[in-house]
Parts: C-alpha cells; structure tokens; sequence
C-alpha cells in the first residue's frame, strides 16, 4: 500500500517529535520508561513510513529480513544480563557502521558517474549546477563509508575490550599518533581526488581500508580507564554514520535521527570527560596517559581482613552510610540483596545513601539502572559532585566492586594513568569496607592504595553471597 509524499513527510515529522520526547524522557529516572516507549512508537510510524513509500521495492523481502532481524533482536533482549548491556551496545553501533558504508558503496555504484560525467560537459548553463550536484554526492558517499568504517571495526575493538576477548590495556604501537594523523591526511586527500575525478574505484577503496583500520588502531589505543568515553564516542560516530546514509538516500528522518544521536552521543562523551577530568581529544587520539609507566613493584604494605559477621557489627554501630556499587557488584547481580540491606538498615533508624561515580560501570548510568531494576528509592541514590564533600562525616563506607572510582592515586600520585581523574574520596570515612573477589586491579589495570589504608578492610568473596551474610547476620 502506498502513501503520497505528503503523508510520508507528515510521518516522518511525527516520529522525529517522538524521537526527542524519548530523548528528553529518558533524561530522567521517573520519565525512563515513558521516553522508552516514545522511543518505540516513533520508530514503528519511521518503518511504516519508509515502507510505504513509492521508492521502495521489495517489501516482501524487506518484511522477511526485519522479521528476522525482530527476532534475533528479542532473543538478546531475553538473555542478555545488565553486565553484557555494555558490550552489547558497542557491538549494534557495529551494525550501524556497517550499514553506513554498504547504503554509501551502493550509492556511489548506483549511479553511472561516467554518464554523469559526459552530462556535465555537455550541460551548457546547467554545468555548475550538475557539477555542484554531483560533488556533494560523492562528497556525502566518501564521508559516509569513512565514518561507517571508522565505527564498524572500532565498535568490534570496543566490544572485544568490553567482553574481555581483547585486553583493556591500551596497545603501545610506536608513532601512534603519527600513524592516526597520516591515516586521516591520506584519507583527505584521497577525498579531494575522488571528488575532482568525478568518482574512482580505487580512492574509494583505499580510503575505506585505510578507515577500517584506523578504526581499529584508534580504539585499540585506547585503555580500559577511558572505555566509557570510547562506546559513548562510537555511539555518536553512529549517528553521524547513520545522517550520512540519510544524505546519501534523501531520507530526512534518517538525516534527523543520526544528528539527535550524533549530538547526544557528543554531548554525552564532553560530559564524561569532563567528569573524568580527560581531555576529548586526547582520548580519541589514542588515550590519556598511556605513556605513563605503572610501577607495579611499590609496596604499599599489608591489607586487612574482614568477616561478613564484623561488617554487620560496623554498621550496627553507624549512623551515616554510603554504598559505593561498581562493575562488581553487576557481575554478581548483588543489587537485589544490597536492596534488603539497605531497607533493613533503614528500619533501625540508619542513614543510608548511595553514591555513584559518572563512569561506574562500563556505562554512564549503568549503576543508577542495576539499583532502579532493584528498587532502591531514587532519592538516596546520589550522583559524586553531590556525595563527595560527605564522606568525611561518614561511619562506614561499603565499596561494592568498585575499584578505579575509588583510588586516591586519582588525587596522590601524579604519575598514575588515572591521574587528576575525580573519584569518590571514600577514604576520609571512619571505616570503609571493600568487597572484591580477590586483590587484582581494576579495569584500568592500576594498583588501588585504598585497599592498604589503616581505615580500610577488605572483604572477599562473591559480593552477592557477602551482602546476604551481613543481611542474616543484621
């Protein structure tokens, strides 16, 4: 059934409302749910609108896939756990990329550019408005296979990084950053080339290598301390993939849809730098500090052991508290027992709040959705700059698998690659109490001093098993 260009524009305006009604509803915790289904309708009038329009062909064959694609797609969203959410995400921006370069090669080889070529030199007065044409064209299909390229293997890099296929430490290659400056230089050029020869097979091809592995080499550069940055950095790369495409196939929803999530994804990656005190282009440059050597000869002394039956005790005795969750306590799924913990030290009259560092997790917001899903109350669920000043007036601190958010090397040691990057002092509490499997360092692959401070114990184990000791034994 097909619709007149005019419903379809109507639709379209439609679903880009409702594509940032989701936007802003999502922007907030109470609102989540509501932004995720304006999110879902918007794009259900987005496919209804695409495939009524008189330009398509094939439905039969494009139902079939998106049938398949539905499927796979509901299969994930059953099985995939909370701790996966990350890597799962990194590896869809893939998808994107990859659509953007194969949309931008069948633009570029839908088109008989040496006919066009031949119709610009005989057009007369209409020769510098086809050759106008006909630039931008191709200037929107090089773009667009760049940037898909860039974010397609950079999207497989950063899942392998996130999955622990890859290791999370940045890859040293020497003269990186001159290898990145000569890729994106040799890609320039290669454009202007392409766009003055009216096309080229061999440019294109070139530049789309160079792309795919300039993708890989950039995010491979990248350590695990700065990973957060790097998925919320190829999530905007998938937008602006995604415009491009709609460029190339005159589609304006796609056009608005990849700059909503191009703009966002930017937004986002200026803020979390921020947070962590990074800089956004020396991050995507190949990471913050990776020149610097860890020492992981220091002795920082001797740690200390604690009993679940002894935690109970500490808290027993408090009267202010803070849970402080990290990427361990999603791997154990204990955020449904720190939920009955945390109601129970409520009912004896404790102060319990929680504090979340912006990158906790392996995504922005990751801590905040594991403590919603267990319904821990919104308004004890504080953000750092909000909790930070309190810790000093604190009994007891829980760290539960958190590691690189908490270390004062952040603050003391100007050598380290954390360094200058804002963390949760957890350290100035009375008591702080760490829950960790064992004594291995974090994501970032930095030795932490918090766990051999003389106010710091350690309490080892599965987190989920150790906060249900401490419920029993309070």
């Amino acid at each position: 059934m097909e619709f007149s260009q005019g419903f379809i524009s109507a639709a379209y305006i439609v679903a880009a409302l409702l594509f940032i009604f989701s936007l802003s509803g999502l922007s907030k915790q109470e609102s989540a749910q509501t932004g995720n289904w304006y999110g879902i309708v918007g794009m259900v009038i987005a496919l209804i609108a695409t495939i009524a329009d008189e330009r398509v062909s094939n439905v039969f064959i494009i139902l079939v896939m998106m049938s398949i694609g539905a499927f796979i797609g509901l299969r994930l969203a059953k099985k995939v756990e909370m701790t996966q959410m990350p890597e799962l995400v990194a590896i869809l921006h893939s998808f994107v990329g990859l659509a953007a370069v194969l949309v931008g090669m069948n633009s570029y080889f839908e088109v008989d550019h040496n006919t066009a070529s031949n119709l610009v030199q005989l057009g007369g007065d209409l020769l510098p408005q086809m050759q106008m044409a006909m630039n931008i064209h191709l200037t929107e299909v090089f773009l667009g296979v760049f940037i898909g390229a860039v974010t397609f293997t950079g999207s497989i890099v950063a899942f392998g990084k996130l999955r622990g296929v890859i290791s999370s430490s940045a890859l040293m290659l020497p003269h990186r950053h001159k290898m990145n400056l000569a890729a994106g230089v040799v890609s320039f050029i290669l454009m202007v080339m392409f766009v003055h020869n009216g096309g080229g097979n061999f440019p294109l091809f070139l530049m789309t290598v160079i792309a795919l592995v300039f993708g890989w080499h950039m995010v491979a550069s990248i350590g695990g301390a700065d990973m957060p940055v790097v998925v919320s950095m190829l999530n905007s790369y998938s937008g602006w993939a995604a415009a491009a495409a709609g460029f190339m196939l005159s589609n304006d929803l796609l056009i608005v849809t990849g700059a909503l999530v191009g703009s966002s994804g930017a937004i986002l990656s200026y803020i979390m730098c921020k947070a962590m005190n990074r800089s956004f282009i020396s991050v995507i440059a190949g990471g913050f500090g990776t020149n610097v050597v860890i020492n992981n000869d220091v002795d920082y002394g001797e740690h200390v052991e604690v009993q679940a039956e002894a935690v109970a005790d500490l808290l027993k005795g408090a009267k202010n508290v803070i849970i402080t969750p990290g990427y361990g306590m999603a791997v154990a799924q204990a955020q449904y027992p720190v939920y009955e913990m945390t109601q129970q030290l409520l009912a004896k009259g404790i102060n319990v709040r929680f504090g979340i560092h912006p990158v906790a997790g392996r995504l922005p917001g990751h801590m905040n959705v594991l403590l919603a899903e267990a319904k821990v109350p919104y308004d004890i669920v504080l953000g750092m700059d909000e909790i930070n000043d309190d810790f000093a007036d604190t009994d007891v601190v829980l760290v539960i698998g958190a590691n690189d958010t908490v270390n004062p090397a952040a603050e003391e040691d100007p050598t380290s690659p954390i360094a200058g990057m804002p963390v949760l002092e957890v350290w100035h509490a009375k008591n702080v109490v760490v829950f960790k499997r064992s004594m291995n360092t974090g994501y970032a692959g930095v030795q932490n001093p918090l766990f051999f401070k003389d106010n710091t114990q350690m309490l080892f184990g599965d987190a989920k098993d150790s906060v249900e000791q401490i419920f029993r034994a309070l």
